[in-house]
Order: C-alpha cells, then sequence, then structure tokens
C-alpha cells in the first residue's frame, strides 16, 4: 500500500508530496517555494514575510464568516537524523517511507512526522472544498528546530487571526497548554598537543544504538547519552592505564539526545586497556539494560595519526564531561510529572587542538533556566573554555482559562468518551514566541502520536493520523462568532 493511499487520503497525500521535499533546517528554500506554489496554485492569497515565513488565507465556508479567524501553524523544516549505516543525502533526497501495521516510519531516517503531519493536515485543508471552517490563516515558519528563527522573526502584522491552533504536539490525547524555553550553550577550549608515544598502539572506540530521542520530550525517560558514556569509560580508563587521548566525536544535533560516539586514544598496555574498558562498558549494560537493550561498544586497532591533546587538558576535559549536568534539572512542583529544567550535553567534538561543546538548558520558568545554563556555564569557564549562550527563546505560560481550551476539552470528551490530558510540555514549541508577536491570541497544541521524534526510530501512527483530523475537523466546526 502506497502511503498516499491511506485515510484520510487528503492529509497522507500531502505528506507524501511534502517528503519528497528536502527541507533542512536553515535550507528550506525549496520547501518554501513548493509551499508557495502549494497556495498560489490553488488561488489562495499567499505571501512570504521577511525572514521567509509563508502565510497562506482561505476565506470561511459559507455560514461560518461571523467566526473567530483561526490561524493554522506549524513548521517546515524537520530534525536530519539517520543510521551511520544509512546511505542519505538529506539535501538531495526526499525520505523514503514506509508502512509497518498501524505506523509510518522511514527506512534509516527521521520520517518527518515533526512536524510534517501538522504541515499536511493544514494543507488538506486548504485544498479541500467541502469541509466547513472559519476563515482560516496558514502559518508555515521556517528553521523551528534549530534555533525557532522564524517564529522569533514573525512579521505578526500579517496576521488577522484571534485563535492560533499549533499542530506540533506528539500525543493524540494531550492538549498542550504551555511549553518550556530554551537557551543554548556553545563552549571552545583550545589545547595544545603532543606527539604519539612511541610504541603505544591506537585505538578506536565506537558506541552506537542508544535511543536517542528529544532532548526535551524525552530527557526524563532515562536513555543514554553517547557524550556521557563515552566520556565516563574514558575516565575510568584514565584511573587505571596510561592512556592518551586523541579524538573524540559525540552527537550531531543540539535538541536531539546523542546516540552515538567516537574516540581513539593511544594505550601503552592494550590487553590492560582493553579489560579495564571492557569492565566499564559491562557496568553500562547492566545498569541500562532494561533501558538501552541494543547498544553496542567497538574496540579496535588503527593506524595511528595526528597528535594526542597533553595529559593535564586531557583531565580537564574528561573531568568537565564527567561533572557537567546532564538530564532533568528539576521536576515542576506546579505541574505533576512536568520536567521543568533540563540540560542536554548535545555534542562534543576534541579534535586538532579545538575542544568544543554544544549543549541545550531548557525551562518552563525563566529563573531556573537562568539557574541550569548558569550552572553549565560555570562548569565550562572553571576549565578556562570561552562560553557563549545564544539562542534564548520564552516559555509558554499556560492559560487555563481560555476559550479554545474550554471548546476542545469538551469537544474531546464527546467524541472520544476520555478526558484529555491538558498539560505544559518540556519542549520548545513556538507557541512562547508567536505569542510575543500576537498578542491576545489564545494557543493551544495537539497532534497525532508520533514516537521517537528526531531520530531514526521516528513513526507516525496512522489510526491516531485519523483520529487527530477527525478532532481538528469537529474543532474547526465549533469555533465561535467574534464578540
Amino acid at each position: 500500500m502506497e502511503i498516499k493511499t491511506l485515510e484520510p487520503k487528503a492529509l497522507w497525500s500531502a505528506f507524501d508530496a511534502l517528503n519528497a521535499v528536502p527541507r533542512p533546517s536553515k535550507k528550506e528554500e525549496r520547501v518554501r517555494q513548493f509551499m508557495l506554489n502549494f497556495g498560489r496554485n490553488l488561488g489562495l492569497e499567499t505571501l512570504e514575510d521577511a525572514i521567509g515565513n509563508v502565510i497562506i488565507r482561505k476565506h470561511a465556508t459559507p455560514g461560518m464568516e461571523g467566526c473567530v479567524t483561526v490561524i493554522l501553524q506549524s513548521h517546515l523544516d524537520m530534525v536530519h537524523q539517520k543510521n551511520e549505516t544509512t546511505m542519505f543525502d538529506f539535501e538531495n533526497e526526499g525520505i523514503n517511507m514506509r508502512i509497518d501495521g498501524d505506523w509510518v516510519l522511514a527506512e534509516g531516517t527521521t520520517l518527518g512526522a515533526d512536524n510534517g503531519i501538522g504541515v499536511a493536515a493544514i494543507m488538506a485543508l486548504l485544498e479541500s472544498k467541502d469541509i466547513p471552517h472559519p476563515a482560516l490563516e496558514a502559518l508555515f515558519t521556517i528553521d523551528e528546530e534549530t534555533g525557532m528563527t522564524g517564529a522569533k522573526e514573525l512579521d505578526g502584522s500579517l496576521l488577522n487571526g484571534k485563535i492560533l491552533l499549533n499542530l506540533d504536539t506528539e500525543d493524540d490525547d494531550e492538549l498542550s497548554i504551555g511549553c518550556a524555553g530554551g537557551i543554548d550553550t556553545n563552549t571552545t577550549y583550545t589545547y595544545s598537543e603532543v606527539a604519539i608515544n612511541q610504541h603505544w598502539e591506537v585505538l578506536k572506540i565506537k558506541l552506537r544504538g542508544l535511543l536517542g530521542g528529544h532532548s526535551g520530550m524525552d530527557i526524563d525517560k532515562g536513555r543514554g547519552n553517547a557524550n556521557k558514556w563515552m566520556a565516563r569509560v574514558l575516565w575510568e580508563l584514565k584511573q587505571q592505564c596510561a592512556i592518551q587521548l586523541i579524538s573524540f566525536d559525540g552527537g550531531s544535533l543540539r535538541n536531539a539526545i546523542p546516540r552515538e560516539a567516537t574516540c581513539r586514544i593511544a594505550v601503552k598496555n592494550t590487553s590492560e586497556a582493553i579489560s579495564v574498558l571492557a569492565h566499564s562498558m559491562e557496568k553500562l549494560k547492566e545498569e541500562y539494560h532494561r533501558i538501552e537493550p541494543d547498544h553496542s561498544f567497538e574496540i579496535e586497532p588503527v593506524v595511528s595519526s595526528g597528535d594526542a591533546l597533553n595529559d593535564d587538558d586531557c583531565t580537564r576535559m574528561l573531568n568537565v564531561l564527567c561533572a557537567v549536568h546532564n538530564g532533568v534539572f528539576r521536576m515542576s512542583p506546579e505541574i505533576p510529572d512536568l520536567v521543568e529544567a533540563s540540560s542536554s550535553l548535545a555534542r562534543v567534538i576534541i579534535h586538532e587542538g579545538r575542544f568544543i561543546t554544544q549543549s541545550l538548558q531548557r525551562s518552563s520558568v525563566e529563573s531556573t533556566k537562568a539557574e541550569v545554563s548558569m550552572t553549565i556555564r560555570a562548569a565550562f569557564e572553571n576549565i578556562g573554555a570561552t562560553v557563549e549562550q545564544s539562542g534564548d527563546y520564552p516559555g509558554w505560560q499556560p492559560n487555563r482559562n481560555s476559550r479554545i481550551l474550554r471548546i476542545m476539552e469538551g469537544l474531546y470528551k464527546s467524541m472520544f468518551n476520555e478526558q484529555p490530558n491538558v498539560k505544559a510540555c518540556h519542549a520548545g514549541l513556538e507557541c512562547g514566541i508567536l505569542g510575543k508577536h500576537l498578542p491576545g491570541v489564545e494557543m493551544i497544541s495537539f497532534g497525532p502520536n508520533i514516537r521517537a521524534a528526531h531520530s531514526p526510530d521516528e513513526k507516525v501512527q496512522i489510526s491516531s493520523v485519523q483520529k487527530f483530523w477527525t478532532y481538528l475537523l469537529e474543532t474547526l466546526k465549533q469555533i465561535p462568532q467574534e464578540v
């Protein structure tokens, strides 16, 4: 069965067309043009603001002209992650999709259901000729995944809607009414190199197969962080064996929990070093056997090349990588089971005289966001690293009394005979930023079941997309009249 033949066909056909267009963050020229052509070919008013967000307007259907205008919002870019063994060019190839039972997934890469399903739902509504709806303003933002640039630079004067439906939530029983803000911490340290000791053997250590996932939504699941694991085994090795660290390369994207890491070391006694490493790796296997059952460490001798870190800097770097906070920093005292603040050590590079890290701190409370980012800054400044913090964006303060929440909460109960899960999420939804440009606009976020977003295991549930679609259509029917 082809993806575009699934129900609802209009949505899946739009998703199939969208996923044929490469759309990496910060390189969205083709998908922006795709969306501009899509709106204009429908004869709808279609425009682009200065930063590159696309806005498409559609008049209300007969009988709904007096209703509040609704902004339907999703982001065009997607996270690009692939398995190491997968050959794929994200900048020039469309996503290869397949159906597995009740799920759609990709062949060894991220699927782009985050936020492609939301985009496709909006496209299906814009194309529709028989779906009742109020006046719609479709807002397709850019660069959500690597900086929320589109939301930050939005020209709010181009929008008139008073209700915004953000279609970027990943559990179909959830209504999101708040989210975390975030800040990036990037560090750089310059070190001096020394020659690899004569007659020492060089080993390459490779960690692969961790679950990874979204560094906000999945941060409380106890998953392994490849950078922290690799730093730990190297630190333990250095306590017992003579080693030289040559290079370290772990993680990829700032907002994904790192799944893989590789390092090269020189060792004086190979058999002793391998024995110590095997012991450390076995301990990790025991500690995480329920959470990370499929990870693997590989150790192989390689031909020596380049130089190594001097011993003092090696100690400093392994110490800071082991010491720096990673994971949940604080749980919310106000909202049950909500992570309030966290940090994820997303990227580590040690190569040719430079030690570089990238991490992302999140919090729904500005003061604890400042605290956790201070904690990370202080750790790296203690070793003399240069620390730059940027990309600061606000959280979204929940409004439990909004009209749209009352409408959608009641509608969910009547349609599905259960209470929706009204909550704030520990992720950087665009709503917090959009709210600054759209004062007074009521916002809510919802979507279908998407699992393992930001990883090659990403998948979206077919039956859940059907549920999400019918819920979205009923919600549009219930939009109130202008006061």
